[in-house]
């Protein structure tokens, strides 16, 4: 093992660090599919951004500067180092026994959280290293620490699976998307937020049914989920530098496509996993309505309406996006010309649905002067 790397990413103080310390694990069972998968640029899977730096570098946080120190010093603190990885907590495994489908679609949970995690990780750490603005490469080092403790975690989990997911080849080899500053808030600030409820709503119920507890990383959700709470209040925080971001017209509507666009696409993603949510004991349907409540309640500290997610035309289009989803999928699978125009049809049918799905109208909040919040779920 390198021996500037540390024993393990959970006691890791920077992502480099933590990344070091992945890399020194390589062993013979590194699964080519598996960073395949994570490779893949789709609607549904996690993209690797970057943006532009010298725009966020120029961020003035004087006008939220008591919560600013504050936060950081909340995060410097460091109160998850060491817990991202294995102890007396962590039961055996038995993956050979697991039912083939369900540990297919555990598989594919596993590896696209690990993706998630790390796509955050490396925009952070890229803005720490082009930054000069104290403030916020501080606040960009942290998150990235976190976040690669996250993905170093699950590919522990992986590894039992006898797979891991490359990182230091997704660095490389992945395709970036370009997003202004102000989209990287919006959507950065709703997949943190919506990890948070993601990950507390699966950690309650398991806390109420251990029996459905099938895999142990499970166990560490709410100190994970508080790090994505932290990460969103963070992001709170920049969008309340500069009123334009949440109030001009043009970004409401921005606003409300980031909404619906995280929402639909978390909609169709978990539907497509249902043996895995079924382990778990949980209705898919009603996990990602919990997950919408969650979320709205906790995005109005900064975001002046939510989405209407009891309205008629809500699941109704929810499912038709999920359903187009498939087609699309079995469409690009069959190949030829029936595949192509089958393809064609669905992504219309996933339009209109996401149309239909965007033009509910909003129900309005009115903002707190204050952003923050605490974990309370």
């Amino acid at each position: 093992m390198n021996a500037q790397s540390p024993l393990h990413s959970a006691d890791a103080a920077t992502a480099e660090e933590a990344i070091a310390a992945q890399d020194a694990l390589d062993t013979p069972m590194t699964s080519e599919k598996a960073t395949e998968v994570a490779m893949q640029n789709t609607l549904l899977t996690p993209r690797f951004y970057t943006t532009d730096f010298d725009e966020m570098d120029a961020i003035d946080v004087s006008p939220v500067r008591a919560d600013w120190d504050k936060l950081i010093n909340q995060m410097k603190s460091d109160p998850n180092k060491g817990h991202f990885k294995k102890n007396e907590d962590w039961d055996t495994v038995d993956w050979d026994g697991m039912e083939p489908a369900l540990k297919a679609e555990f598989i594919d949970f596993l590896i696209s959280s690990c993706t998630a995690e790390f796509s955050g990780c490396v925009l952070y750490k890229e803005m720490k290293r082009r930054g000069s603005n104290a403030d916020i490469t501080t606040l960009f080092q942290l998150m990235a620490r976190d976040e690669a403790r996250h993905a170093g975690f699950i590919n522990d989990a992986l590894r039992e699976a006898g797979i891991r997911v490359n990182l230091g080849f997704l660095t490389q080899q992945k395709k970036y998307t370009y997003f202004r500053p102000k989209f990287i808030y919006y959507a950065t600030y709703l997949s943190e937020k919506i990890g948070y409820a993601r990950y507390i709503t699966i950690f309650r119920h398991l806390e109420a049914h251990p029996e459905h507890r099938f895999h142990p990383i499970f166990k560490w959700f709410r100190e994970w989920c508080n790090d994505e709470f932290s990460h969103g209040e963070a992001f709170a925080l920049l969008m309340k530098t500069d009123p334009k971001l949440t109030e001009s017209f043009t970004n409401k509507l921005w606003i409300k496509f980031f909404l619906t666009a995280v929402y639909s696409t978390m909609w169709v993603r978990d539907h497509q996993r249902p043996l895995f949510h079924e382990a778990l004991g949980v209705d898919v349907t009603w996990y990602g309505q919990e997950v919408f409540r969650k979320t709205s309640e906790i995005s109005k500290q900064v975001f002046p309406f939510t989405l209407d997610i009891e309205h008629r035309r809500w699941r109704k289009n929810l499912d038709r996006m999920e359903a187009a989803s498939r087609q699309i999928a079995a469409a690009k699978k069959r190949g030829g010309v029936g595949g192509m125009i089958s393809r064609v049809v669905g992504m219309a049918k996933a339009a209109t649905a996401f149309v239909s799905v965007l033009t509910i109208p909003a129900i309005h909040n009115a903002v707190p002067e204050n952003p923050r919040l605490q974990p309370a779920y």
